[in-house]
Protein backbone atom coordinates (compact mmCIF):
# COMPACT_ATOMS: atom_id res chain seq x y z
CA UNK A 1 0.00 0.00 0.00
CA UNK A 2 1.59 3.31 -0.83
CA UNK A 3 2.66 5.48 1.84
CA UNK A 4 0.29 8.59 2.84
CA UNK A 5 0.94 11.60 1.86
CA UNK A 6 1.95 13.84 4.93
CA UNK A 7 2.30 17.76 3.65
CA UNK A 8 4.28 20.25 5.99
CA UNK A 9 1.85 23.37 4.71
CA UNK A 10 4.12 26.98 4.52
CA UNK A 11 3.24 29.62 6.76
CA UNK A 12 4.97 32.38 5.17
CA UNK A 13 5.06 32.39 1.82
CA UNK A 14 3.44 35.56 1.10
CA UNK A 15 4.95 37.66 3.62
CA UNK A 16 8.86 36.57 3.93
CA UNK A 17 9.02 35.74 0.23
CA UNK A 18 6.42 35.45 -2.53
CA UNK A 19 3.83 33.54 -2.26
CA UNK A 20 3.51 32.74 -6.02
CA UNK A 21 5.06 30.66 -8.57
CA UNK A 22 6.48 32.32 -10.75
CA UNK A 23 7.39 35.71 -9.14
CA UNK A 24 9.19 33.52 -6.26
CA UNK A 25 11.33 31.54 -9.15
CA UNK A 26 12.41 35.13 -10.59
CA UNK A 27 13.43 36.44 -7.41
CA UNK A 28 15.61 33.82 -6.42
CA UNK A 29 17.11 32.93 -9.98
CA UNK A 30 18.08 37.09 -9.87
CA UNK A 31 19.80 36.51 -6.50
CA UNK A 32 21.59 33.91 -8.03
CA UNK A 33 22.71 35.57 -11.59
CA UNK A 34 24.38 38.13 -9.16
CA UNK A 35 26.19 35.45 -6.29
CA UNK A 36 29.82 34.28 -7.62
CA UNK A 37 30.10 30.89 -7.89
CA UNK A 38 33.82 30.20 -6.15
CA UNK A 39 36.03 26.98 -7.49
CA UNK A 40 36.13 25.67 -4.61
CA UNK A 41 35.68 21.61 -4.95
CA UNK A 42 32.93 19.20 -3.38
CA UNK A 43 30.62 21.60 -1.77
CA UNK A 44 29.64 19.51 1.88
CA UNK A 45 27.48 22.02 3.72
CA UNK A 46 26.35 25.64 3.77
CA UNK A 47 25.29 28.48 6.58
CA UNK A 48 22.53 30.43 5.01
CA UNK A 49 20.78 33.29 6.64
CA UNK A 50 16.93 32.85 6.93
CA UNK A 51 15.34 36.58 7.43
CA UNK A 52 12.82 37.79 3.99
CA UNK A 53 14.23 37.42 1.20
CA UNK A 54 14.46 40.89 0.33
CA UNK A 55 16.86 41.40 3.45
CA UNK A 56 19.22 38.64 3.01
CA UNK A 57 18.07 36.63 -0.27
CA UNK A 58 21.10 38.18 -1.83
CA UNK A 59 23.58 36.84 0.68
CA UNK A 60 22.07 33.51 0.75
CA UNK A 61 22.48 33.14 -2.95
CA UNK A 62 25.89 33.08 -2.29
CA UNK A 63 25.44 29.84 -0.25
CA UNK A 64 23.37 28.35 -3.07
CA UNK A 65 24.82 29.47 -6.07
CA UNK A 66 27.98 27.20 -4.75
CA UNK A 67 25.78 23.62 -4.86
CA UNK A 68 23.52 25.13 -8.21
CA UNK A 69 23.88 22.07 -10.66
CA UNK A 70 24.95 19.01 -8.29
CA UNK A 71 23.93 16.25 -7.65
CA UNK A 72 23.35 15.87 -4.16
CA UNK A 73 20.85 12.87 -2.58
CA UNK A 74 19.67 13.95 1.13
CA UNK A 75 19.86 17.74 2.14
CA UNK A 76 19.76 18.00 6.11
CA UNK A 77 18.05 21.43 7.09
CA UNK A 78 19.29 22.29 10.21
CA UNK A 79 17.44 25.68 11.46
CA UNK A 80 16.91 27.05 14.80
CA UNK A 81 13.82 27.63 16.78
CA UNK A 82 12.11 30.99 17.17
CA UNK A 83 8.87 30.58 19.02
CA UNK A 84 9.38 27.47 21.36
CA UNK A 85 11.86 26.19 23.70
CA UNK A 86 12.46 22.88 24.12
CA UNK A 87 15.25 20.52 24.66
CA UNK A 88 16.84 18.63 21.91
CA UNK A 89 15.68 18.59 17.87
CA UNK A 90 12.41 18.20 16.27
CA UNK A 91 11.98 16.34 12.81
CA UNK A 92 8.02 16.46 11.88
CA UNK A 93 6.49 13.10 10.95
CA UNK A 94 6.28 14.60 7.25
CA UNK A 95 6.45 13.13 4.13
CA UNK A 96 6.90 16.17 2.61
CA UNK A 97 7.40 19.84 2.64
CA UNK A 98 5.52 22.19 0.69
CA UNK A 99 6.57 25.97 -0.94
CA UNK A 100 4.89 27.71 -3.77
CA UNK A 101 7.57 26.11 -5.91
CA UNK A 102 6.15 22.38 -5.14
CA UNK A 103 6.94 19.27 -2.56
CA UNK A 104 9.91 18.48 -1.34
CA UNK A 105 10.19 15.11 -0.47
CA UNK A 106 11.04 13.87 2.72
CA UNK A 107 14.29 11.07 3.32
CA UNK A 108 13.49 8.06 5.63
CA UNK A 109 16.44 8.89 7.00
CA UNK A 110 14.53 11.43 9.13
CA UNK A 111 12.45 8.68 10.94
CA UNK A 112 15.86 6.47 11.11
CA UNK A 113 17.41 9.83 12.99
CA UNK A 114 14.44 10.14 15.32
CA UNK A 115 14.39 6.04 16.25
CA UNK A 116 18.34 6.53 16.69
CA UNK A 117 18.54 9.67 19.13
CA UNK A 118 16.61 9.97 22.60
CA UNK A 119 17.09 14.12 21.91
CA UNK A 120 15.84 14.05 18.19
CA UNK A 121 11.82 13.51 18.16
CA UNK A 122 8.84 15.13 16.66
CA UNK A 123 7.97 18.85 18.67
CA UNK A 124 4.83 19.81 16.44
CA UNK A 125 4.40 23.01 18.21
CA UNK A 126 8.04 24.10 17.22
CA UNK A 127 7.25 23.92 13.89
CA UNK A 128 3.37 25.62 13.42
CA UNK A 129 4.90 29.25 13.11
CA UNK A 130 8.83 28.69 12.49
CA UNK A 131 10.30 30.65 9.03
CA UNK A 132 14.00 29.25 9.52
CA UNK A 133 13.99 26.13 7.68
CA UNK A 134 11.13 26.82 5.19
CA UNK A 135 12.98 29.84 4.50
CA UNK A 136 16.14 27.86 3.01
CA UNK A 137 13.64 25.61 0.86
CA UNK A 138 12.74 27.67 -2.19
CA UNK A 139 16.32 28.01 -2.89
CA UNK A 140 16.98 24.18 -2.75
CA UNK A 141 14.11 24.06 -5.32
CA UNK A 142 15.99 26.71 -7.57
CA UNK A 143 19.29 25.01 -7.63
CA UNK A 144 19.34 21.18 -7.21
CA UNK A 145 17.26 18.21 -8.16
CA UNK A 146 16.14 14.72 -7.13
CA UNK A 147 17.12 14.86 -3.78
CA UNK A 148 15.21 14.47 0.00
CA UNK A 149 15.44 16.12 2.90
CA UNK A 150 15.96 15.77 6.88
CA UNK A 151 14.46 18.73 8.41
CA UNK A 152 15.17 19.32 11.76
CA UNK A 153 14.29 22.39 13.52
CA UNK A 154 16.96 22.72 16.82
CA UNK A 155 16.27 23.48 20.51
CA UNK A 156 18.61 24.30 23.22
CA UNK A 157 21.57 21.83 23.38
CA UNK A 158 24.46 21.49 25.90
CA UNK A 159 28.08 20.39 24.54
CA UNK A 160 27.13 16.63 24.82
CA UNK A 161 24.03 17.17 23.41
CA UNK A 162 25.70 19.06 20.16
CA UNK A 163 28.14 16.16 19.86
CA UNK A 164 25.38 13.34 20.03
CA UNK A 165 23.30 15.08 17.14
CA UNK A 166 26.28 15.31 15.05
CA UNK A 167 27.38 11.85 15.39
CA UNK A 168 23.63 10.67 15.11
CA UNK A 169 23.92 12.58 11.53
CA UNK A 170 27.30 12.07 10.72
CA UNK A 171 27.14 8.33 10.66
CA UNK A 172 24.25 8.59 7.93
CA UNK A 173 25.84 10.73 5.49
CA UNK A 174 27.55 10.07 2.25
CA UNK A 175 29.57 11.87 -0.48
CA UNK A 176 26.14 12.76 -1.83
CA UNK A 177 24.68 14.08 1.26
CA UNK A 178 24.81 18.50 2.01
CA UNK A 179 24.44 19.80 5.41
CA UNK A 180 22.66 23.32 5.44
CA UNK A 181 22.55 25.23 8.92
CA UNK A 182 20.21 28.26 8.75
CA UNK A 183 20.93 31.36 11.04
CA UNK A 184 21.31 34.84 10.95
CA UNK A 185 24.00 36.69 12.90
CA UNK A 186 23.83 39.89 15.32
CA UNK A 187 20.65 41.46 16.08
CA UNK A 188 19.86 45.14 16.27
CA UNK A 189 22.59 46.54 16.94
CA UNK A 190 24.10 49.91 15.51
CA UNK A 191 25.99 49.13 12.06
CA UNK A 192 29.29 49.51 13.40
CA UNK A 193 29.04 47.36 16.13
CA UNK A 194 27.24 44.57 14.12
CA UNK A 195 29.69 44.57 12.07
CA UNK A 196 32.80 44.33 14.61
CA UNK A 197 30.48 41.47 16.14
CA UNK A 198 29.91 39.48 12.70
CA UNK A 199 33.64 39.68 11.99
CA UNK A 200 34.39 37.38 14.92
CA UNK A 201 31.85 35.37 14.80
CA UNK A 202 32.54 34.47 11.67
CA UNK A 203 36.55 34.07 12.27
CA UNK A 204 35.35 31.31 14.91
CA UNK A 205 32.77 29.98 12.57
CA UNK A 206 35.91 29.58 9.70
CA UNK A 207 38.19 28.17 12.52
CA UNK A 208 35.91 25.77 13.72
CA UNK A 209 36.34 26.81 17.15
CA UNK A 210 33.37 25.38 18.95
CA UNK A 211 34.45 27.60 22.40
CA UNK A 212 34.10 30.68 20.82
CA UNK A 213 31.35 30.17 18.53
CA UNK A 214 28.94 28.90 21.43
CA UNK A 215 29.73 32.23 22.81
CA UNK A 216 28.95 33.80 19.39
CA UNK A 217 25.23 35.75 19.01
CA UNK A 218 23.77 33.75 15.85
CA UNK A 219 20.07 33.07 16.16
CA UNK A 220 21.09 29.54 14.52
CA UNK A 221 24.10 28.66 17.40
CA UNK A 222 22.94 24.79 17.75
CA UNK A 223 22.82 24.38 14.03
CA UNK A 224 26.02 25.79 13.48
CA UNK A 225 27.58 23.51 16.34
CA UNK A 226 26.00 20.78 14.90
CA UNK A 227 27.95 21.64 11.34
CA UNK A 228 31.06 22.54 13.22
CA UNK A 229 31.75 19.59 15.14
CA UNK A 230 30.58 17.62 11.89
CA UNK A 231 33.12 19.75 10.31
CA UNK A 232 36.03 19.08 12.43
CA UNK A 233 35.93 15.34 12.39
CA UNK A 234 35.82 14.78 8.98
CA UNK A 235 38.29 17.94 7.75
CA UNK A 236 36.28 20.07 5.59
CA UNK A 237 37.95 23.58 4.72
CA UNK A 238 35.45 26.85 5.15
CA UNK A 239 35.46 29.73 3.12
CA UNK A 240 33.33 33.05 4.03
CA UNK A 241 31.36 33.78 0.86
CA UNK A 242 29.46 37.02 1.37
CA UNK A 243 28.42 38.70 4.52
CA UNK A 244 26.20 42.10 4.70
CA UNK A 245 23.06 43.16 7.27
CA UNK A 246 20.06 44.90 6.82
CA UNK A 247 21.31 48.09 6.90
CA UNK A 248 22.88 47.48 3.44
CA UNK A 249 20.01 46.92 1.87
CA UNK A 250 17.44 49.66 3.61
CA UNK A 251 20.03 52.21 4.74
CA UNK A 252 18.65 52.10 7.67
CA UNK A 253 22.16 51.70 10.42
CA UNK A 254 20.47 52.22 13.78
CA UNK A 255 19.66 48.86 14.42
CA UNK A 256 20.45 45.85 12.30
CA UNK A 257 20.88 42.09 11.58
CA UNK A 258 23.80 40.60 9.86
CA UNK A 259 23.84 38.06 7.67
CA UNK A 260 26.52 35.46 6.52
CA UNK A 261 27.61 32.63 3.42
CA UNK A 262 29.65 30.30 4.46
CA UNK A 263 30.77 27.24 2.46
CA UNK A 264 33.07 23.80 3.51
CA UNK A 265 34.24 21.81 1.48
CA UNK A 266 36.58 19.08 0.31
CA UNK A 267 38.97 20.03 -2.36
CA UNK A 268 38.56 17.57 -5.55
CA UNK A 269 41.43 16.29 -7.31
CA UNK A 270 42.70 15.28 -3.10
CA UNK A 271 41.54 13.49 -0.81
CA UNK A 272 40.04 14.40 2.13
CA UNK A 273 43.14 13.67 4.22
CA UNK A 274 45.32 15.99 1.93
CA UNK A 275 42.90 18.55 1.36
CA UNK A 276 42.93 19.34 5.59
CA UNK A 277 46.22 18.83 6.40
CA UNK A 278 45.65 15.35 7.44
CA UNK A 279 42.80 15.87 9.54
CA UNK A 280 40.13 13.30 7.58
CA UNK A 281 40.10 10.21 5.75
CA UNK A 282 38.94 9.82 1.75
CA UNK A 283 34.96 11.43 2.21
CA UNK A 284 32.84 9.70 4.70
CA UNK A 285 31.25 6.44 4.34
CA UNK A 286 27.94 6.16 3.54
CA UNK A 287 25.44 3.80 5.32
CA UNK A 288 25.33 0.98 2.83
CA UNK A 289 29.30 1.07 2.95
CA UNK A 290 29.21 0.76 6.93
CA UNK A 291 27.18 -1.64 6.94
CA UNK A 292 28.76 -3.70 4.59
CA UNK A 293 32.14 -3.55 5.88
CA UNK A 294 30.72 -4.52 8.94
CA UNK A 295 29.11 -7.44 7.82
CA UNK A 296 32.17 -8.82 6.34
CA UNK A 297 34.14 -8.30 9.53
CA UNK A 298 31.02 -10.42 11.07
CA UNK A 299 31.01 -13.39 8.64
CA UNK A 300 35.21 -13.24 8.95
CA UNK A 301 35.28 -14.06 12.08
CA UNK A 302 31.94 -16.97 12.32
CA UNK A 303 33.58 -18.63 9.01
CA UNK A 304 37.09 -18.82 10.80
CA UNK A 305 35.41 -20.16 13.52
CA UNK A 306 33.40 -22.75 12.16
CA UNK A 307 36.04 -24.23 9.96
CA UNK A 308 39.36 -22.00 9.68
CA UNK A 309 38.43 -20.88 6.41
CA UNK A 310 38.80 -17.08 4.87
CA UNK A 311 36.16 -15.91 3.09
CA UNK A 312 36.29 -14.41 0.01
CA UNK A 313 33.72 -11.30 -0.39
CA UNK A 314 33.67 -9.59 -3.12
CA UNK A 315 32.48 -5.92 -4.20
CA UNK A 316 32.33 -3.21 -7.30
CA UNK A 317 32.04 -0.49 -4.99
CA UNK A 318 35.22 1.53 -5.60
CA UNK A 319 35.58 3.09 -2.08
CA UNK A 320 35.59 0.07 -0.22
CA UNK A 321 38.19 -1.67 -2.77
CA UNK A 322 40.17 1.73 -2.07
CA UNK A 323 43.46 0.98 -0.60
CA UNK A 324 42.99 2.33 3.31
CA UNK A 325 44.13 2.00 6.69
CA UNK A 326 41.61 0.29 9.26
CA UNK A 327 41.12 -1.28 12.77
CA UNK A 328 38.94 -3.81 13.92
CA UNK A 329 37.83 -3.70 17.74
CA UNK A 330 35.92 -5.91 19.46
CA UNK A 331 34.28 -5.50 22.93
CA UNK A 332 32.84 -7.41 25.13
CA UNK A 333 30.10 -6.03 27.31
CA UNK A 334 31.69 -2.48 26.83
CA UNK A 335 35.72 -4.02 27.31
CA UNK A 336 37.95 -4.65 25.01
CA UNK A 337 38.23 -8.20 23.74
CA UNK A 338 41.12 -7.56 20.49
CA UNK A 339 41.83 -4.64 18.22
CA UNK A 340 44.02 -5.30 15.24
CA UNK A 341 44.97 -3.05 12.29
CA UNK A 342 47.35 -0.74 9.88
CA UNK A 343 48.21 2.64 10.36
CA UNK A 344 48.94 2.85 6.52
CA UNK A 345 47.09 1.02 3.61
CA UNK A 346 48.44 -2.61 2.81
CA UNK A 347 45.24 -3.61 0.85
CA UNK A 348 42.07 -2.80 -0.37
CA UNK A 349 39.46 -1.65 2.51
CA UNK A 350 36.95 -4.21 2.56
CA UNK A 351 40.21 -7.03 2.36
CA UNK A 352 41.83 -5.33 5.34
CA UNK A 353 38.50 -5.54 7.59
CA UNK A 354 38.37 -9.02 6.62
CA UNK A 355 42.01 -9.90 8.22
CA UNK A 356 41.94 -7.57 10.77
CA UNK A 357 38.90 -8.87 11.80
CA UNK A 358 40.01 -12.19 12.00
CA UNK A 359 43.26 -11.17 13.25
CA UNK A 360 40.93 -9.18 16.41
CA UNK A 361 39.50 -12.33 17.29
CA UNK A 362 42.19 -14.37 17.07
CA UNK A 363 45.66 -13.46 16.92
CA UNK A 364 45.55 -10.62 19.60
CA UNK A 365 48.13 -11.74 22.05
CA UNK A 366 46.05 -9.76 25.22
CA UNK A 367 43.24 -12.13 24.99
CA UNK A 368 42.23 -15.67 24.17
CA UNK A 369 40.73 -16.03 21.09
CA UNK A 370 36.96 -16.24 20.39
CA UNK A 371 34.79 -18.85 21.45
CA UNK A 372 31.81 -19.26 19.70
CA UNK A 373 29.39 -18.75 22.76
CA UNK A 374 30.92 -15.13 22.68
CA UNK A 375 29.74 -14.49 19.43
CA UNK A 376 26.37 -12.81 20.00
CA UNK A 377 28.02 -10.77 23.13
CA UNK A 378 30.79 -9.51 20.53
CA UNK A 379 30.29 -5.68 19.38
CA UNK A 380 32.68 -5.07 16.35
CA UNK A 381 33.84 -1.79 15.40
CA UNK A 382 35.59 -0.26 12.40
CA UNK A 383 37.92 2.27 12.43
CA UNK A 384 39.08 3.50 8.82
CA UNK A 385 41.90 5.60 9.18
CA UNK A 386 43.26 8.80 6.87
CA UNK A 387 47.19 8.89 5.99
CA UNK A 388 49.32 9.83 9.14
CA UNK A 389 50.77 13.14 9.48
CA UNK A 390 53.83 13.83 10.62
CA UNK A 391 53.37 16.74 13.80
CA UNK A 392 56.14 19.43 13.77
CA UNK A 393 56.99 21.38 17.08
CA UNK A 394 59.69 23.27 17.60
CA UNK A 395 60.00 22.24 21.33
CA UNK A 396 57.98 19.33 23.48
CA UNK A 397 54.97 22.03 24.17
CA UNK A 398 54.00 22.66 21.27
CA UNK A 399 53.10 19.63 19.98
CA UNK A 400 50.10 19.54 23.60
CA UNK A 401 49.29 22.66 21.63
CA UNK A 402 49.09 21.11 18.30
CA UNK A 403 47.61 18.12 19.13
CA UNK A 404 43.43 17.76 19.25
CA UNK A 405 42.40 15.74 22.05
CA UNK A 406 39.00 13.31 20.84
CA UNK A 407 39.57 13.62 17.43
CA UNK A 408 43.36 13.14 16.75
CA UNK A 409 44.50 9.45 16.71
CA UNK A 410 48.45 9.92 17.69
CA UNK A 411 51.36 7.44 16.60
CA UNK A 412 54.59 7.69 18.56
CA UNK A 413 57.98 6.54 17.43
CA UNK A 414 61.23 6.79 19.60
CA UNK A 415 64.87 4.21 19.29
CA UNK A 416 63.22 1.81 17.15
CA UNK A 417 59.90 1.31 19.85
CA UNK A 418 56.17 2.56 18.74
CA UNK A 419 52.89 2.55 19.56
CA UNK A 420 49.14 4.12 18.69
CA UNK A 421 45.94 5.18 20.07
CA UNK A 422 43.18 5.19 18.25
CA UNK A 423 40.71 8.77 18.73
CA UNK A 424 38.42 6.43 20.61
CA UNK A 425 40.89 6.60 23.45
CA UNK A 426 40.14 10.24 24.38
CA UNK A 427 37.36 9.34 26.27
CA UNK A 428 39.02 7.04 28.46
CA UNK A 429 42.85 9.28 28.88
CA UNK A 430 41.18 13.45 27.93
CA UNK A 431 43.95 15.30 29.37
CA UNK A 432 46.90 15.44 26.56
CA UNK A 433 50.21 15.21 28.78
CA UNK A 434 48.42 11.70 30.16
CA UNK A 435 47.42 10.50 27.12
CA UNK A 436 51.27 10.89 25.89
CA UNK A 437 52.42 9.58 28.93
CA UNK A 438 49.96 6.32 28.33
CA UNK A 439 51.29 6.40 24.59
CA UNK A 440 54.77 6.30 25.56
CA UNK A 441 54.18 2.95 28.33
CA UNK A 442 52.04 1.27 25.50
CA UNK A 443 54.98 1.61 23.40
CA UNK A 444 57.83 -0.29 26.45
CA UNK A 445 59.42 3.42 26.96
CA UNK A 446 59.42 5.84 29.89
CA UNK A 447 56.23 8.30 30.40
CA UNK A 448 58.76 11.33 29.51
CA UNK A 449 59.63 10.06 25.79
CA UNK A 450 57.55 11.88 24.07
CA UNK A 451 59.34 15.20 24.59
CA UNK A 452 63.23 13.75 23.65
CA UNK A 453 64.76 14.54 20.62
CA UNK A 454 64.15 11.83 18.00
CA UNK A 455 60.88 11.44 18.94
CA UNK A 456 58.35 11.15 16.20
CA UNK A 457 54.78 11.93 16.71
CA UNK A 458 52.05 11.74 13.89
CA UNK A 459 48.03 12.32 14.05
CA UNK A 460 45.57 10.94 11.28
CA UNK A 461 41.81 10.89 11.80
CA UNK A 462 39.67 8.21 12.34
CA UNK A 463 36.01 7.56 10.66
CA UNK A 464 34.59 4.98 13.39
CA UNK A 465 31.52 3.15 13.65
CA UNK A 466 30.08 -0.09 14.95
CA UNK A 467 26.78 -2.18 15.08
CA UNK A 468 25.40 -0.73 17.54
CA UNK A 469 25.43 2.41 15.36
Amino acid sequence: MPETKKVREPVVAGSWYPGKKDDLSKLIDGFLKNAKKEDLGRIKALIAPHAGYAYSGQVAAYSYAQVAGNKYADVYVLAPTHHVAFRGASILDKTHYRTPLGDVPVSRTAAKLSSESKLIKPVPEADEKEHSLEIELPFLQRTLKDYEIIPMVVGQLSGEDVEEIASAIQKHLGDDSLIVASTDLSHYYQYDTAVSMDAECIEAVLDLDLKKASACEMCGVYPVMILMTIAKKLGWETKLLKYSNSGDVTGDTAGVVGYAAIAFYVKEGKDANEASGGHAVSGSLGPEQRKRLLGIARESIEKYLECGEVIEPETDDLKLREDRGVFVTLEKHGQLRGCIGHLEAVQPLYLDVRDNAINAAFEDPRFPPVEEDELPKIEIEISVLSKPELIKAGKPEEYLEKIKAGTDGIILEYKGRGATYLPQVWEQIPDKRAFMESLCNKAGLPGGAWKEKGAKIKRYFVEAFKDSD
